[in-house]
């Protein structure tokens, strides 16, 4: 009897760590050689929030965002530390030099931020979602 609750309790304590790993994040592969610094952008429902850097090393993985995903869309933008290029695009948001956390998208250089332009990702509405960085997107 005493065997059997034992099992029954390491069986439970099993699922519920399972459980525990199996939590959604936003994270961004580095499948290139260089080493990558990461911002990123979303709207968390109030406001637009800009943020970053991860330093990324090659051919690694890094969590930009833990937990449940709250939106479709996220924006990103690289900077290649090795090779110089970037991947970028249209979506104008606020970044610096430095480690940041900016709330709000416009007047950006008013506010004495770099206007930068990120790039869209869709992430279909799940829960879950990796990004990858490949040379093939790089902007030079």
């Amino acid at each position: 009897m005493v065997r059997s609750a034992m099992a029954t309790l390491v069986i439970l304590l099993f699922c519920t760590l399972g459980a525990e790993r199996a939590a959604a994040d936003l994270k961004l592969c580095n499948n290139t050689d260089s080493r990558v610094g990461v911002a990123l952008g979303y709207n968390d429902t109030k406001l637009w929030v800009s943020e970053g850097w991860w330093n990324i090393k090659p051919n690694a993985c890094a969590t930009l965002l833990k937990g449940e995903l709250i939106a479709r869309y996220y924006y990103i933008y690289a900077v290649d530390y090795d090779d110089a290029g970037s991947w970028g695009g249209k979506a104008p948001l606020c970044t610096q030099d430095k480690l940041f956390v900016i709330q709000g998208h416009n007047n950006c250089t008013e506010r004495g931020f770099k206007k930068t332009g990120f790039r869209e990702v869709d992430t279909h509405e799940e829960s879950d979602w990796t990004i990858s960085l490949t040379n093939q997107g790089q902007d030079q």
